[in-house]
């Protein structure tokens, strides 16, 4: 993302919002915020007080001078509230006109004959916006990607800094869950022929730029619940402002209109109400800034309280595919023809687990064969079955090379001895109880031996998920794997528990138990039998690197395609319920200040009794009202970098972190107001 976007505020964007916040100022917009609309209202009765009292001598009216002070605070308050919710926007839409700059219409090379795309030479060239879902077309080195599609054909080296901000190139293959692309994004090297998944306006990045503008952005229902709190607030406080009225005549204390509404407008939690939303659209924000496209505020929210955290093994815990590190022959003089028909039987094998023992192969012996040998001419190479579990490959001369699980290998393998196959299970037993996966090879009904695949963990993995617990966050692998597999690399990475052998429903099924047990859900994934799981949890994060089903199933996705990315999202959404919920103490706090500093002012006089709560000893009635009301006013400026930054998030205990916010916040949001009040009090007397 554009690095000046990154500052909190900027010439540019200090213009964009202070324009909005006047054009808020219509009722139509500030009606959605109940406590701004009524200090709205407020502003307004008090210029036509003013008006009036330039012409009329009233006490209730109150000195025209003073009501001019006090309408231009009263609007400045509103102005103030306003810009904070305009300067969140504008970031947001600073950030989305960056993303438009990387939209362009470029020039795609539509294949003409669709139905054979091996013949990628015959394309014509088009205008990208030209493209249809369903179109292939070829990209080599250089090229800009058109549209959002899927690698069809070849696999390439791509450049995604304009999208995701990083600068280091990623792999993307046909035929893998890392085969789609993005609209906007860079081929360095290779050619590729790539299907187009979206039609032109609903491209990957044309909803990044709406999410992001935040045009629909709906309030979350935490959101919602504390505004109609703050509108009860709002409600209650013009009640007793109202009821004053008829107290102060019984006290033969008049009191003017200006002094009401300002009582009224100190009172309301005015610091909230003007932040609110801009706390909101923050959250958002900074999801954004750690490369998480966030596609509503509500998944943004959540993230912040959820107690279970669901994480596919492969490509997130582990770096994805499993590599063949080690073969275990029955027989060690024979070793060396075990590894040739290891890679005899995987030349076929286009997985990255067959690559890999290829590479090994080669490797580890002195192998030299390949599809043009004489033995391989006319051999019938066989595929993997899931029915089976085994692939291999049957030669010219007869032979038979079958490669698979352990258990369908040992089945298949009648003509082994039960000593060789209870020996090889030992050997079996081994690697599977080390974390790793073991193949068995047979030739012609025998069984010699067993290749060893390992999954690589993430380094600084199991630092991560401790980081999780200390957040009260469970940590779930979900695999395919044995259970012995599971528990090891279970263990290793750190995770709390673990789902062996799991299906697409097996995930759901965990999900679905969780949530019964009024619990809320995470799952990170990539692949398309994630994306059950993912639209089930109450967050769903979708790696960028993924299927085109996981990332439309997901209310997240990681533009990273970083699994530890999902640490962020909880941090950031923790940071949004606590920054909201630390406003809304000092706000209320601020009341209560703003109550001692107001009220026994107004009745010191009629009332001496009152005397005991005049703790601030403030310079006079109108000193005191219009010390409180500026102080009003300029504490939601001051509370802006706050409520766009965030409160930072330690993972401590709830009752710690209870305790240390309500010392923080509570405490300081009376005695902030004390001694700002104070001083704005000996300010103004100075020119009284």
């Amino acid at each position: 993302m554009d690095t000046n976007n990154k500052k909190l505020f900027s010439g540019a964007l200090l213009s964009v919002a202070l324009k909005e916040s006047v054009i808020k100022l219509n009722p139509k917009v500030m009606i959605k915020n109940p406590v701004m609309f009524s200090v709205e209202i407020g502003s307004v009765i008090m210029l036509v007080v003013t008006i009036l009292s330039a012409f009329m001598k009233n006490d209730s009216l109150g000195d025209f001078g003073y009501n001019v002070v006090i309408s231009f605070i009263l609007i400045l308050t509103v102005i103030f509230a306003n810009f904070a919710e305009a300067i969140a926007e504008a970031r947001g839409k600073a950030q989305a006109d960056t993303l438009r700059k990387t939209r362009k219409d470029t020039i795609a090379k539509k294949l003409q004959d669709i139905k054979n795309p091996i013949d990628n030479s015959r394309f014509t060239e088009i205008s990208s916006s030209e493209l249809k879902k369903g179109d292939l077309y070829v990209c080599e080195p250089g090229d800009i990607i058109p549209a959002d599609g899927k690698i069809v054909e070849g696999l390439a080296s791509i450049d995604e800094a304009a999208i995701t901000g990083e600068s280091a190139p990623v792999i993307r293959e046909a035929e893998t869950d890392k085969d789609s692309v993005i609209g906007g994004t860079k081929v360095l090297s290779d050619k590729i022929v790539v299907e187009v998944t979206a039609n032109p306006g609903s491209s990957f990045l044309d909803k990044m730029i709406g999410l992001v503008e935040g045009a629909n952005r709906q309030k979350t229902p935490n959101e919602v619940a504390l505004t109609i709190l703050l509108s009860s607030f709002t409600l209650i406080f013009l009640i007793v402002t109202v009821t004053l009225q008829p107290f102060a005549s019984l006290a033969n204390t008049p009191i003017s209109i200006a002094a009401l509404i300002s009582l009224f407008v100190c009172l309301i939690p005015t610091t909230i109400g003007g932040l609110l939303s801009a706390i909101g659209i923050a959250g958002m924000d900074r999801a954004l800034r750690a490369n998480i496209i966030a596609k509503s505020g509500k998944a943004v929210e959540t993230a912040g309280d959820i107690d279970t955290l669901l994480l596919d093994k492969t490509g997130t815990i582990t770096i994805g595919n499993r590599e063949a590190t080690a073969f275990v022959a029955l027989d060690n003089d024979d070793k060396e023809e075990f590894i040739k028909y290891c890679l005899i039987s995987s030349l076929s094998d286009k997985t990255p687990e067959g690559k890999s023992i290829v590479k090994l192969a080669k490797e580890k012996s002195n192998a030299t064969i390949d599809k043009d040998h004489s033995s391989l001419k006319d051999a019938e190479f066989i595929s993997f079955s899931a029915e089976n579990r085994m692939s291999g490959v049957d030669l010219a001369d007869g032979k038979q090379i079958r490669k698979g699980a352990w258990d369908a290998i040992k089945k298949w393998g009648s003509q082994s001895s039960e000593s060789d196959k209870n020996f090889l299970e030992e050997k079996v037993n081994d690697i599977s109880n080390n974390g790793g996966t073991p193949l068995a090879l047979a030739i012609d009904h025998k069984i010699l031996g067993v290749i060893q695949l390992e999954d690589i963990i993430k380094p600084g993995i199991s630092e991560r998920f401790a980081r999780l617990r200390k957040m009260g966050v469970k940590t779930v692998m979900v695999t395919g794997d044995n259970p012995l597999t599971a528990k090891f690399i279970a263990k290793q990475a750190g995770v709390d528990d673990f789902i062996a052998e799991a299906k697409p429903e097996d995930k759901m099924q965990y999900i679905k138990d969780e949530q019964q047990l009024g619990k809320l859900v995470a799952m990170m994934g990539d692949g398309t039998n994630d994306a059950p799981g993912l639209a089930q949890a109450d967050v769903g994060v979708a790696m960028n690197s993924g299927t085109q089903a996981a990332k439309e199933a997901a209310n997240m996705v990681d533009l990273d395609s970083d699994p530890t990315k999902l640490i962020e999202v909880v941090e950031i959404g923790k940071q949004l319920l606590i920054t909201r919920g630390n406003v809304t103490t000092f706000s209320i706090a601020n009341d209560v200040a703003k109550y001692f500093a107001i009220v026994p002012a107004l009745f010191v006089v009629a009332i001496p009794g009152m005397e005991a709560l005049n703790i601030m000893n403030l310079g006079s009635p109108e000193s005191a009202i219009l010390s409180a009301v500026i102080f009003n006013a300029i504490i939601i400026p001051f509370l802006i970098p706050l409520a766009l930054k965030g409160v930072k998030y330690r993972p401590v205990g709830a009752s710690t972190l209870l305790t240390r916010n309500l010392l923080l916040y509570g405490l300081g949001g009376i005695i902030v107001p004390f001694i700002g009040i104070k001083a704005i009090d000996l300010l103004v007397n100075l020119f009284i």
